[in-house]
């Protein structure tokens, strides 16, 4: 599978290969599911408290008499039946919500979202973007010259401070390193644009080395 390749002024200049083991693998949509459910939970943040018997004010001593009153026994104006008592089985801001997931299943959810953009053709690559500072016009001025339809997700190789910011004011384009790639983004971005350097980076950091096998050695 190949993708069109860009230069800075906006010209096609030619194609670049994608490693099949990262684009084209088969789409597994639970995986991808699961873990973007593990993304937005682990960004959760429990913001609810209620008051539980313990925590609320008041109610030291009885509200009357233990017999004698003819009404039922009270302990506490802290009781939950109590207007003003504590609440049970309330929510909690010392709750957690993170949901851990195996690296495995992790890359795989990675590789099946990376393998429908390329089958959707939703994935180019840039030569380089280079600038004396930070300008979001002439970084707006290249997006429109590419085929963006709708918004652009660019991934970079390293920090790259004078794109970054460059893109910061875009509302439709987002700058990410390689090493952050997560589901959420290439989700909510139509467009993949990689830096000719990103995709090398990529293989080097979700693609395990194969190691050399020694020959076993076989028993006296």
């Amino acid at each position: 599978m190949k993708i069109d390749v860009y230069s800075q002024n906006g010209e096609k200049n030619g194609q670049i290969s994608l490693n099949p083991r990262i684009f084209d693998v088969k789409i597994n949509h639970q995986t991808i599911h699961r873990a973007l459910m593990m993304q937005l939970n682990n960004t959760r943040k429990p913001v609810a408290h209620t008051k539980t018997k313990g925590l609320v004010r008041g109610g030291g001593r009885k509200p009357w008499r233990q017999k004698g009153t003819g009404r039922a026994r009270q302990g506490s104006r802290r009781a939950p039946h109590w207007r003003g008592g504590g609440v049970i089985f309330g929510p909690d801001n010392t709750r957690n919500f993170v949901v851990k997931m195996p690296t495995q299943e992790k890359r795989m959810a990675l590789f099946s979202i990376l393998s429908a953009k390329a089958k959707e053709t939703q994935i180019i690559a840039l030569e380089s973007f280079q600038t004396e500072k930070p300008k979001t016009k002439t970084l707006n001025q290249l997006l429109k010259k590419l085929p963006i339809e709708r918004n652009v997700l660019i991934v970079l190789p390293e920090k790259n401070k004078t794109l970054q910011l460059s893109a910061k004011n875009l509302s439709f384009a987002k700058a990410i390193l390689v090493n952050y790639l997560n589901p959420h983004d290439l989700l909510t971005y139509r467009k993949i644009l990689f830096l000719k350097e990103a995709l090398e980076k990529l293989e080097k950091l979700f693609l395990k080395k194969e190691k050399n096998s020694k020959p076993k050695l076989l028993p006296n």
